[in-house]
């Protein structure tokens, strides 16, 4: 199946006073045409970093050190978004049209002095050739579609006369109003209840299964990932540490990381009086520079050899790759060049 993105040896920095941080640390991953890829960790993995950075679009203090993120665009080809003007005129046209974001926090993200209405008009006619009336009907369909009552008469609304649930609803339709073909989405339903979840939810495998688009979800929720993902990338301090399809992801989790967070997950049918797993310890300081694998702290197999050397990624199948010590000598390596 081909790729829409592929991500090649990401590194990114930030510059915090004097010190210099590694977020993002040599990360290459593929997202397939049609395919939904979900990036899963705890807060402060690298997920959010590294969606941004495939798109070139970090804060002053960012800084991509190396790599490449090549898109397969249908007017430009293949092209290296890493090697643009991040506001130039290349990004401005594919992010928007064929590169949709929906970003975590809705109240950045809408400007208050302009209606919601307003503000998804003027990324459709930002990108398209038509009318106001014409991307009116188009904006009012997609709030329709994504749940928010009278979408005719909340379409003329200001963000501040908006919900927070509503709010995040808006951001989703300015992102989705251009059918774009990628779409990456950043905790899209955390303000939600179960039922506009499944609705958002339910129109990105639309977007998947009718029309081939590809979506990344950057999400906590497991039974979300299980739900909807056909891949999964599981981060944990600025690395992949486990990659591959998601039945063998959750029936063969083979990095402990891994295996720690589908345990804290509730299933159906567990007793209300059991108590879910919880992974020990804390993630370490990303200011400090940890030799070896970065789980071993908090993981229960580790050895003095996990400290030692960084940890390679090893073929636990075909498509399912882990970053693990205890994979070594049983699995092969993996080139990551």
């Amino acid at each position: 199946m081909e790729n829409i993105i592929e991500l090649r040896n990401l590194s990114t920095e930030f510059k915090v006073g004097k010190n210099t941080i590694r977020i993002v640390k040599n990360v290459s991953l593929d997202v397939k045409k049609g395919q939904i890829l979900s990036i899963v960790g705890e807060s402060g993995s690298g997920k959010s970093v590294t969606v941004n950075s495939m798109v070139n679009l970090l804060p002053k203090n960012g800084r991509i050190s190396s790599g490449k993120s090549i898109f397969k665009s249908k007017s430009l080809n293949d092209i290296n978004i890493l090697d643009q003007k991040p506001y130039g005129k290349t990004m401005r046209k594919l992010r928007g049209l064929e590169i949709g974001m929906i970003f975590q926090d809705p109240m950045q993200s809408l400007n208050p002095v302009y209606t919601v209405g307003y503000q998804i008009i003027e990324n459709i006619r930002e990108h398209r050739k038509i009318s106001k009336d014409e991307a009116r009907k188009i904006g009012i369909e997609m709030l329709r579609k994504l749940g928010i009552p009278e979408p005719e008469s909340r379409f003329d609304n200001y963000p501040h006369q908006f919900s927070g649930g509503m709010k995040q609803r808006a951001m989703i339709a300015i992102a989705m109003v251009n059918n774009p073909d990628l779409l990456i989405a950043d905790e899209p339903t955390t303000a939600l209840d179960v039922t506009i979840q499944a609705q958002i939810m339910d129109l990105m495998k639309e977007m998947r299964d009718k029309e081939a688009k590809s979506v990344i979800l950057i999400t906590h929720n497991m039974g979300l990932v299980a739900e909807v993902a056909d891949q999964v990338a599981v981060m944990y301090m600025g690395r992949i540490v486990e990659y591959g399809e998601v039945e063998d992801i959750f029936k063969n989790p083979s990095h402990p990381y891994t295996r720690a967070l589908l345990k804290s997950v509730p299933i159906p049918g567990m007793d209300r009086n059991e108590k879910l797993a919880t992974i020990p310890g804390e993630t370490p300081d990303p200011q400090s520079y940890v030799k070896g694998c970065e789980f071993k702290s908090r993981c229960k197999y580790a050895t003095e050899e996990c400290g030692k050397r960084d940890i390679p990624l090893y073929r636990v199948e075909a498509n399912h790759l882990a970053r693990c010590i205890r994979l070594e000598g049983e699995k092969e390596l993996v080139d990551e060049k």
